[in-house]
């Protein structure tokens, strides 16, 4: 019986563990605002809605030299996602990535274009529940002295009342697990994936 209790102490202590990182993960993910700096490139995550559309209106006010669109669908080309227009600033500078299909894919080959074009500093852009996640990833496996600052977009699909809202309330604990797990990863591999290109495809 006291090995039975002492369990049930434990299962409970775990899971006000849980609730009250879980609480501060909401918190701060909504506390996040946009960082208002210049950077050396502008990494838009593509695939939600709003994040392209940001990368580019901050890319075209010369919020930075350059604009990684990461994630894009093979069969879009950048003319698809960039329009010229006249008087504005052109598009040479835009490069899209169309292999990663995740998170941590996006990080990676995102890091092959910043290391290639000696950037230095990013503005990060993804949908404010992602971004704590993201931002994790990034820190983890890009070189450490490449600064990256978050530029959260809202999204429809999260509402600030959580609490009271399932989409919302799935949305971010689906995010508070992932994170949890990244963040178990990088403390027991810590550089594991900085140092080293990870082969993705198989290949």
């Amino acid at each position: 019986m006291a090995i039975l209790k002492g369990l049930c102490a434990l299962l409970v202590l775990m899971v006000c563990v849980v609730v009250v990182l879980f609480i501060d993960f909401s918190y701060q993910t909504f506390s996040m605002r946009p960082r208002q700096v210049n950077a050396d490139a502008i990494v838009v995550l593509a695939g939600g809605r709003g994040r392209v559309e940001e990368g580019i209106r901050l890319y075209r006010d010369h919020r930075a030299r350059w604009l990684f669109l990461v994630g894009v669908d093979p069969s879009v080309r950048k003319w698809d996602l960039f329009k010229e227009k006249k008087g504005e600033r052109g598009g040479e500078d835009v490069l899209l990535e169309n292999v990663s299909r995740n998170t941590l894919e996006n990080a990676i080959h995102a890091r092959d274009l910043i290391t290639r074009k000696d950037v230095r500093s990013v503005l990060l852009i993804t949908s404010r529940y992602h971004m704590k996640r993201s931002i994790l990833l990034f820190n983890s496996v890009l070189p450490k002295d490449i600064a990256v600052y978050p530029y959260p977009v809202d999204s429809r699909n999260l509402k600030e009342e959580w609490w009271s809202h399932e989409g919302s309330f799935r949305l971010l604990f689906g995010e508070f697990y992932k994170y949890c797990l990244f963040k178990a990863f990088f403390i027991l591999a810590p550089g594991e994936l900085r140092t080293n290109r990870v082969d993705l495809t198989g290949r």
